[in-house]
Formats: C-alpha cells, structure tokens, sequence
C-alpha cells in the first residue's frame, strides 16, 4: 500500500487531493452499479432523481474489533454490491442477493478489486445463525448483508449499491436484444425461467405462464440474439454447471450489454437509463457522482475473483432448509487470502471472531 505524505502540503491542496479520490470512487461505484450506465453517462443523460437513496444507520453496522484500528485497510474504500430477484421496485430485505461484490477501491492509486462471494457460500449471516450467504440480505436488507460481509471476512464496509435484476431485462430489450452462444443443455432451463418470471404457481413449484405476457421460448442451440427476459433467464441457469458457471454467465451477459451500448443512440440510452434507474437504491450521494462524471478514464481495474478461492472451497450438501453449498475450506485460510488479494497483505493476522466462525463453518460441514 502506498504511504501518504503529510506535514508540509498546503491544506487546499490537501482538501483538493481528498475530494479527488473521493470523486474517483464514488464514480467508480457507479460503473459497477450496471455496466452500460456508465455509457449513457457519457451522453449527458443521466437522471439522478431516479434512483433510490435509502441511507443505512451506520452505528449498528459491526464491525470486528481488530478491524476497526487495522493499518492495513487504511487508504481503501470497501462497498457491497448486491443484484437482487425483485419482483417490484422494492429493493430492501425480504429479496435474496443472487449476486454479492465487494469492490476495494485504493484511495491513494485508484487502482480497483473486485471480489465476488458467491451466493451459496455458508457463512455467519451476521446474527449468530448460519446458513446461505444470500440469505442475509433477505432476513435484514442491505444493513444485514453488510454485517455479514464485514463479521465473516474482517472487512469495514459502511456502503452498499443494490440494483433489482428487472432492471437488466429493461436494459437487454431498450437495446435490442443482446448476442449469446446458448448450449443445448441450457435451453429447457433458460425456458422454465422465462416462464416462472412471467407466470404464476398454485403449489409454489410448477409455473403457468399468464395470459397476456410475452415469453418466447428458446428453440434452439447456437449464437443468437436474447430478448430481456431471454437475457434474464439464461443469468439465473445454475443446472448447468455449477454456481461459478452461473457466475460466469452474468458477466458473459454484462460484456453484451456493454458492447451493444456502445453503438446505442443518445435516445436508446436516454431510455435505458428511464428503464433502470428505479431499479437502483443506495446509501451513497448520488449528487457526488454526478460531479466526476469527466474523470472515468482514471480507474484501473486490477483484480478479480471469487470467495471463496477456487483451491480453498468445496461444496457440500449440510442438510435441512440449507442444501447443497459452498464451503470455504476453511474460512481462516480464506480470509488470509482476502486481504492478500485486496490490500497486498501477506499473513494477515485474523480476528479472534473469524476464527471461532470457521471453527463453527468446519464442525458443521466436516470439511
């Protein structure tokens, strides 16, 4: 991490250099909000009155005690992303966050990690109880879901960005619809999606869909352009493959958004942003955001991965309401790769509660 000089700079120049990098983040966090947003931005377009500024009480967000003073996350500004299957316009707890990212912004570099935990990883929801990662944010909301990011992984996360997965399907169908190589075995469960997202269910199970809404099935195999709700569904396919392929589908999604975007006109992006915005809640001054906008060109991505690392997981079926899921193996070695991945600290030294949740994460799933 690179040391900051003090003592002999003018205390403008100090304030300027400050309200910088807060810039440079803040912007960055909108980049990560949805992809093609940052296209429409450049247009001029942006409709900042639209989009959900839900604060949270940062006093009951925890934070581990030997995390609070730690060195080595100085200089770094942590926050949650969260896409959620929501149904409405309604963001907040009772949705479970299908897609969880923790993006590390380096103040001092601007220099960005982004982190995805998947969804089904077995964790302390931040309550004492242990289940489904995911689902922390539909027992407490975006409030909850920090918590749990922050206790399992000695993080101090203070802000969140959430954006409802019918946000994509309006962004794929403003643009036309997007190019993707769809597998014959994922048809059928590209289909069932469509359906359950447009249809209704009388035994919680099988989906009829209703009258009067449009669902195209997917007939065959092969490079072919998605509607939004084609889109949508081939995002949430986890039978074929696993839930890191699922991963991959997303971001597989994402590039085609951001390509077709590219090439959009000012109206279509006007529309899209119309579309998703409402879509969209944060804790984050939105107006601040909209003060950087020139400065996009300055963020580095430099890392990406997934929690827990591919050679420190397993998955297991742990029974009960819980299922099939994904273990860290252990949480320890995790959390030391953590903030060696994001902070370029090697042998981090961890939270005595870190370490009584992995012994618990352990004794549960026997691995």
């Amino acid at each position: 991490m690179a040391t900051k000089k003090v003592g002999s700079q003018p205390r403008k120049t100090k304030k300027k250099s400050a309200q910088k990098k807060k810039n440079r983040i803040l912007l960055f966090i909108l980049e990560i909000v949805l992809l093609v947003v940052l296209v429409i931005v450049l247009y001029g377009v942006l409709k900042t009155e639209k989009i959900n500024k839900i604060s949270i009480d940062k006093e009951n967000i925890e934070v581990n005690e030997s995390v609070k003073n730690n060195e080595t996350l100085k200089g770094y500004r942590n926050i949650a992303l969260f896409g959620v299957d929501a149904r409405d316009k309604s963001l907040g707890k009772g949705n479970r966050s299908d897609t969880i990212i923790i993006a590390s912004v380096n103040e001092d570099t601007g220099d960005v990690k982004l982190l995805s935990v998947y969804r089904d990883t077995y964790l302390n929801l931040g309550n004492d109880t242990y289940n489904k990662c995911n689902a922390a944010y539909a027992k407490g909301g975006p409030e909850q879901a920090i918590n749990m990011l922050n206790m399992n992984l000695d993080l101090n996360i203070e802000d969140y960005i959430t954006v409802g997965f019918t946000g994509l399907e309006k962004v794929v169908d403003a643009l036309g619809g997007v190019e993707i190589n769809i597998l014959e075995s994922e048809i059928r469960h590209l289909n069932n999606y469509q359906i359950s997202m447009v249809g209704t269910s009388t035994d919680g199970k099988t989906f009829v869909a209703d009258e009067g809404k449009d669902y195209t099935p997917v007939t065959s195999a092969g490079l072919q352009t998605l509607n939004g709700l084609q889109a949508t569904a081939y995002c949430r396919v986890r039978q074929v493959g696993d839930d890191f392929m699922r991963a991959e589908r997303q971001r597989e999604v994402l590039s085609a958004i951001m390509d077709k975007a590219k090439t959009a006109s000012p109206a279509t992006l006007n529309k899209i942003l119309d579309d998703v915005l409402p879509y969209v809640s944060t804790s984050l001054d939105v107006d601040e955001m909209v003060k950087v906008l020139g400065e996009i060109s300055n963020y580095n991505i430099v890392g990406k991965d997934g929690f827990p690392f591919e050679e420190y997981r397993a998955t297991g079926n742990l029974g009960g309401n819980i299922g099939s899921s994904v273990i860290p193996v252990d949480l320890n070695v995790n959390v030391v790769k953590l903030h060696e991945f994001l902070f370029d600290t090697p042998n981090y030294e961890l939270s005595s509660e870190v370490q009584q949740y992995s012994a618990k994460i352990s004794a549960d799933s026997g691995k």
